[in-house]
């Protein structure tokens, strides 16, 4: 089959021919038919997590049908139209009894912990516990968004953030998982501002509903880079700071600038991943303001159907944040372009193999 194969992190990925997959008792094995490029992506490419070796295929997103089940599987045919839950639960540690399969003990993701979607075929291990089955209105593109994004984004929003009608909520950082916590937190009735260092993502943002947006390389260039800058101008466009507060980026900078921008007693939570090293969170604030400080990570599949309800319903339209769809071999460039701070294309890029 063929594959988006990098040898050495930060090294060009480049297609070839690579052999097909095995699949375990408990796996099957998917045609992709589109997967999304993702910014983890990016972030396992350049060597960012711990979990990745080399030589590696990336992609954790996906949509596609069912080729092959192993003899365990019950659940699922070949011929079944599925994505998957990026966290690749096992279904059976305390935490997977506990319904909280998106922070399994043994979890075995595709893209970094084996190779992953940007491929003809991709391996989903238990197979029972982490497909899901996609509504026959939902085209696969639109469905390829939904791994990784915005399913994080909706966990984030909704269950993490606790969001109510009317709260005011900020998001740093309008990349694909920003402008999908844009979407679900103006679907909820929060009043939403925006924060990025790209007008084209803040144009994007205002399009899906933010009441306000924040240039980010203006603030930051007035105030010497200072993220507290930032979390003032967002307090003060929210009469006082925002009751909920995500970080979608991933950098110590926006992390401390979410922060800042709470009100007393608010939330913040951290979407993007983070590089190696220290994150300083300013946690005189936090005691101060007995902020909390949670964490968002994917969403399990027996969450999915929720998200899915939502968007048959057409409250929620992530078709809208998909704005490049390429072929497999343009996957090396896309995530090249993640490199700079500015993307020349804002919104999700999907990857059609097919």
């Amino acid at each position: 089959m063929r594959a988006i194969v990098y040898d050495n992190f930060g090294e060009r990925p480049r297609i070839r021919a690579v052999p097909e997959p095995k699949i375990a008792p408990h796996a099957a094995l998917i045609e992709v038919t589109a997967t999304g490029v993702c910014r983890s992506d990016w972030h396992a490419w350049q060597g960012h997590d711990p979990d990745v070796s080399l030589p590696n295929v990336g992609g954790h997103e996906f949509a596609g049908v069912v080729v092959e089940v192993g003899a365990q599987v019950r659940g699922w045919r070949p011929g079944q139209r599925v994505t998957a839950s990026f966290i690749g639960s096992c279904g059976q540690c305390p935490q997977c009894a506990a319904g909280a399969r998106q922070v399994c003990e043994n979890q075995r993701q595709p893209g970094f912990t084996y190779w992953g979607s940007f491929a003809d075929l991709v391996v989903v291990d238990q197979a029972d516990v982490n497909l899901v089955l996609l509504p026959d209105s939902l085209d696969f593109a639109t469905a390829a968004t939904l791994g990784c994004r915005f399913a994080t984004a909706f966990r984030a929003v909704l269950r993490q953030g606790r969001v109510a009608a009317g709260d005011w909520v900020a998001v740093h950082g309008c990349g694909g998982a920003g402008l999908s916590a844009v979407m679900i937190a103006v679907a909820a009735g929060a009043r939403v501002i925006a924060v990025d260092v790209s007008p084209a993502a803040l144009e994007l943002a205002r399009e899906l509903g933010a009441e306000e947006v924040v240039d980010a390389s203006i603030a930051q260039t007035t105030a010497k880079e200072d993220p507290g800058a930032i979390g003032t101008v967002v307090s003060d466009l929210a009469g006082g700071g925002v009751r909920l507060s995500l970080d979608c980026l991933g950098s110590p900078q926006t992390c401390a600038a979410s922060v800042l921008s709470l009100a007393r007693r608010g939330r913040h939570v951290q979407v993007g991943l983070l590089p190696a090293g220290p994150t300083p969170i300013p946690m005189d604030r936090v005691v101060a303001f007995e902020l909390q400080i949670l964490g968002s990570h994917g969403l399990a599949a027996h969450d999915y159907p929720a998200m899915l309800g939502l968007i048959e319903a057409g409250r929620l339209r992530p078709q809208e944040l998909i704005r490049r769809r390429i072929g497999l071999d343009g996957i090396p460039d896309a995530l090249a372009e993640m490199s700079s701070a500015t993307p020349a294309t804002p919104g999700v890029t999907v990857a059609l193999p097919r």
